[in-house]
């Protein structure tokens, strides 16, 4: 009888600061089935003829020689860093980085195996492996796991105040769409993902974008079935500046730490609500076309004047099949650009929004210092934790109570 595993991937570079506390972490793990660890060292070859970048270089050289002396675990290193061997031309980052080592992990997986993504400065607890192979276990109709994440925080206060901010607008864009019932209300992060690995390779693999990887992958797992929104054990991603990507944690800290939000904004519930209409119109639809705010912006830039409702209807046999086919068009990126749109309307600031948010869902846990007028550069690094873990735990309370989690 074949045992089940677990294939843990971890992309590195210039990490040798922050991985090996991860690897600790590893080796830490309370679990009753063997893993494995693959780690991809990298970066594009160039940086070897770039005198700014060849430090980078340098040091992931030393990450090399520290992993080929590493004990303990069983680890697979895949060198894309040393002279010769790093990313050419367009195909380089983070993305092809997952790719590679999820595309070396399937040749190896079996179906029942599993694919935990971890990032270099992402720390777990001694159970997170183990809670990822029960809740897998538990619920076999489950191709993956959107695991919770928490960022700890720093004891810088610049660095701690952006992060804060940046956890804001996630949890307040992932609580509105767990609100109104979205398949796609769940936060793609590329350390807080873990994959059946028959799932994996269903969808093709990974899709090696320079950005957004996880959030496609993610998407693509959602249109193939439901997945799990809750775990047990949460992931701790380090909060630190960084431009690696184009997009993310790091990108958003360094670009909110000097002021500019704006492509992280606090959304209203309100925003919601045309989304969640369309979802409760569903069933008229599926027999004549409708029109909400939502479904006309489906609409803008469609390529003939006939209902793009109308194929769906004709290919769905039923109205559970069309309502899935709706939600593979509506799916989660057209979300996302249809309340950045109506946002753009809105003159109201961003810690009113938040505040009349929370307000509405959690009224009674309102701290008195906290009101709409309250700007949040008026708040001390404590007061923004408190209100980040209310709405942590408010998130994870949907997140337990939607899926079959007892």
């Amino acid at each position: 009888m074949t045992t089940t595993r677990i294939y843990v991937a971890i992309p590195a570079m210039d990490e040798l600061q922050d991985l090996p506390l991860t690897l600790q972490d590893l080796l830490s793990q309370q679990v009753r089935i063997p893993f494995e660890v693959y780690i991809c060292v990298n970066q594009p070859e160039e940086y070897w003829q770039d005198a700014e970048k060849r430090a980078v270089c340098e040091r992931n050289q030393a990450l090399l020689s520290f992993l080929q002396n590493f004990q303990g675990l069983h680890l697979t290193i895949m060198d894309y860093a040393s002279p010769g061997r790093g990313w050419r031309g367009k195909n380089f980052g983070v993305g092809w980085a997952r790719k590679v080592m999820f595309d070396e992990i399937l040749t190896h997986a079996g179906a029942d195996d599993m694919i935990v993504s971890l990032d270099a400065d992402t720390r777990i607890r001694p159970g997170y492996l183990q809670s990822v192979a029960d809740n897998f276990a538990a619920h076999p109709e489950f191709p993956a796991i959107a695991v919770p994440y928490y960022h700890p925080l720093t004891g810088d206060e610049l660095r701690d105040r952006a992060i804060l901010r940046y956890e804001f607008y996630m949890r307040n864009y992932a609580i509105n769409l767990l609100r109104i019932g979205s398949p796609y209300g769940f936060t793609a992060i590329g350390s807080a993902i873990a994959l059946r690995a028959e799932a994996l390779r269903k969808i093709g693999g990974i899709t090696p974008l320079k950005s957004g990887e996880d959030f496609y992958l993610m998407q693509k797992m959602r249109k193939m079935s439901e997945i799990s929104l809750y775990n047990e054990e949460f992931v701790y991603p380090a909060a630190r500046f960084s431009s690696r990507v184009a997009f993310g944690t790091g990108p958003a800290m360094l670009k909110g730490s000097a002021g500019n939000w704006e492509s992280y904004p606090i959304y209203s519930q309100s925003l919601f609500a045309p989304i969640a209409e369309t979802y409760r119109l569903l069933p008229e639809l599926y027999h004549e076309d409708l029109h909400t705010d939502f479904l006309d912006f489906l609409q803008t830039g469609a390529n003939d004047c006939n209902s793009p409702w109308q194929p769906l209807r004709r290919n769905a046999k039923d109205l559970p099949h069309f309502i899935q086919a709706f939600h593979e068009k509506a799916d989660g990126l057209r979300l996302l650009q249809f309340v950045r749109r109506q946002h753009h309307t809105s003159d109201t600031e961003e810690n009113t929004i938040l505040y009349e948010n929370m307000m509405t869902w959690i009224p009674d846990k309102m701290p008195e210092w906290w009101s709409k007028n309250t700007s949040f550069n008026h708040l001390n690094v404590e007061q923004l934790n408190l209100l980040r873990n209310l709405l942590c735990d408010y998130e994870n309370h949907i997140r337990k109570k939607i899926g079959d989690y007892k």
